[in-house]
């Protein structure tokens, strides 16, 4: 399977076009948070993407409110809001949690990381899709600090995703690194087409 994945878009066309020229090779299309800038233009944005006519999976960052964004999804078809959401494709289960990258800590994604884990099957491969990035890697380090989220890092730790998708420091697009054996990208603006 082939999935394209994208981030920190910030209401860029130049961007959205090429992240679009990329869909035609994808399988799925992954929006980690951060289409817009708060908000402007959110619609049409998602309309472009959704003139793909490929499934468009997308959470909300920091500059996107979550029930807005939620409501805007629900207008076409194959545009799913999965903030706090799992959907099963193929044989992958797609799990996203979206917002803030602000803080080091979230005890709501530590407890659905333990709900979550409940429902999977023994062969069931999980791709998770979170706005912020894990804590202590490539993906969330800036000069010499470590500025990502904690419970990220210990949700990869214990769900061991096939593969994270995330973004928010826009100083590591294009930036990948391992935890375990889970696989984690920033794949930046203008799309990355990862294939599992």
């Amino acid at each position: 399977m082939k999935i394209l994945g994208f981030v920190d878009v910030h209401g860029s066309t130049s961007a959205l076009k090429k992240v679009i020229e990329k869909a035609k090779k994808a399988d799925i299309i992954i929006c980690a948070g951060d289409l817009s800038i708060f908000q402007e233009g959110l619609e049409i944005l998602l309309s472009k993407l959704s003139k793909t006519k490929k499934l468009v999976l997308v959470i909300p960052g920091n500059h996107e409110d979550e029930r807005l964004l939620a409501d805007m999804c629900s207008v076409f078809n194959n545009v799913l809001y999965m903030h706090e959401r799992s959907y099963h494709f193929g044989k992958y289960v797609f799990f996203g949690y979206g917002g803030g990258g602000f803080s080091q800590n979230d005890e709501r994604l530590e407890r659905l990381a333990k709900r979550f884990k409940k429902h999977l099957k023994k062969n069931d491969k999980v791709i998770l899709f979170t706005h912020a990035p894990p804590y202590g890697t490539k993906l969330d380090k800036i000069r010499h600090d470590y500025v990502g989220n904690e419970s990220v890092n210990k949700f990869v730790r214990l769900i061991k995703p096939k593969l994270l998708i995330c973004g928010h420091i826009h100083e590591t697009a294009g930036k990948s690194d391992k935890i375990g054996s889970t696989k984690i990208i920033n794949p930046g603006p203008e799309g990355r087409l990862i294939e599992i």
